[in-house]
């Protein structure tokens, strides 16, 4: 069987050329009919809009399982969106996630607790463990540390038993519910312009005065072609419907998954609280032995990295120095000055003549000059 040729013509911006296309007859009758077929349905949805033609409606019961569908789909979609963003706020994150899922390469990043608790770390270490404001950063790096790790967990937890559950239902069963309500609407449309079809042949046949025996024909044609269209649409129709039956069982997994998120949210919750509380049980310590002047040995029970060397000691009874607690953070200016930090304590004494502004601080083997508006006596 020869094949058959279709003469079409290209036009761009540059000209109009011919196209030759060949098909063969069976995939050319193919073509043909879904055109036929595409343009029926366009024909009837406009006339159902112009209010020209009448549509097959669905049962309330059918109606109301679709509705609760799209409510479905709708705050799925949402809540999936809303908790992504709480897991991660950052959308460059986002991107580079994706990226190393759909590679299948496990990447292990950092929270923003855990990158605040190295750096703490690292200045702290920088300003050194034996001073009162260094061990503290470390110690509350440490701490920062242990929430960002709680914090990673409940992310994990909650991507794999809350977000993944409810992204693979819309990424599979809804998009299949989707796609089969798509096929019955088409379905709708082919048995109403049967319909519409039949209507006219009848009307045709009561009209005509010549070719009865052609318009019944047509009116038979019609007939068959609406059993037909029938059949697909109530065969259709019934699989939609298990379709949508089945949002119960969904809905009843979706609040499996949100009992999992509230019990790792009780979780990391509790979790970050037991951590700061014991932070600040540490830091209330050793505000009260700083603030009373308290030895180093009270001190290193708090700090037990803190070096005997590094800070004040209890002074000989005929030790004219004074201990004293630093405010504010000082800068020396030369080195004739010491440098201080907020909340250490360290030995001052007043010489014969020095200006009354002005103490001489000692703290280990460092010696200078400290302004007194930065000191609080302690003894």
């Amino acid at each position: 069987m020869r094949p058959i040729y279709v003469r079409l013509t290209w036009r761009d911006d540059t000209g109009v050329y011919p196209v030759m296309m060949e098909f063969g007859v069976k995939s050319f009758k193919g073509f043909v009919s879904e055109a036929a077929t595409a343009f029926s349905r366009a024909v009837q949805y406009t006339e159902e809009k112009l209010g020209t033609s009448e549509k097959t409606e669905l049962d309330a019961h059918f109606e109301s399982l679709a509705q609760r569908a799209d409510k479905t789909k709708h705050w799925t979609e949402r809540i999936v969106s809303r908790t992504d963003a709480i897991l991660q706020p950052n959308p460059n994150a986002k991107v580079e996630d994706y990226l190393f899922e759909k590679l299948e390469r496990k990447r292990d990043r950092q929270t923003n607790f855990e990158a605040l608790g190295q750096d703490m770390i690292d200045a702290g270490s920088d300003f050194g463990p034996g001073t009162a404001y260094g061990s503290t950063l470390i110690k509350v790096g440490q701490a920062q540390k242990k929430l960002g790790k709680a914090e990673k967990e409940f992310v994990r937890i909650a991507s794999t038993s809350f977000i993944q559950p409810l992204r693979k239902f819309l990424e599979g069963d809804m998009k299949t519910l989707q796609k089969e309500r798509r096929i019955l609407e088409s379905k709708r449309l082919d048995l109403d312009a049967c319909k519409n079809r039949l209507r006219k042949a009848k009307s045709m046949e009561a009209q005509a005065n010549t070719k009865p025996d052609l318009i019944q024909r047509e009116v038979q044609q019609a007939e068959q072609e609406l059993r037909v269209a029938q059949a697909e649409y109530d065969r259709q129709a019934e699989i939609t419907k298990l379709l949508l039956e089945g949002v119960s069982s969904a809905h009843a997994n979706h609040l499996r998954c949100l009992n999992d998120f509230v019990e790792a949210q009780m979780s990391y919750f509790t979790q970050s609280q037991q951590y700061v509380a014991d932070l600040q049980r540490e830091m209330s310590s050793m505000s009260v032995a700083l603030s009373s002047g308290g030895t180093t040995d009270s001190f290193q029970n708090i700090y037990p990295s803190f070096s005997a060397n590094a800070g004040p000691v209890s002074p000989a009874p005929d030790d004219k120095r004074k201990q004293a607690r630093v405010l504010y953070d000082y800068d020396a200016h030369d080195k004739s000055e010491l440098s201080l930090l907020a909340d250490e304590v360290i030995y001052v004494t007043s010489e014969p003549g020095q200006d009354p502004d002005w103490m001489i601080g000692e703290r280990g083997k460092q010696k200078g000059k400290v302004p007194t508006a930065y000191l609080e006596m302690l003894n």
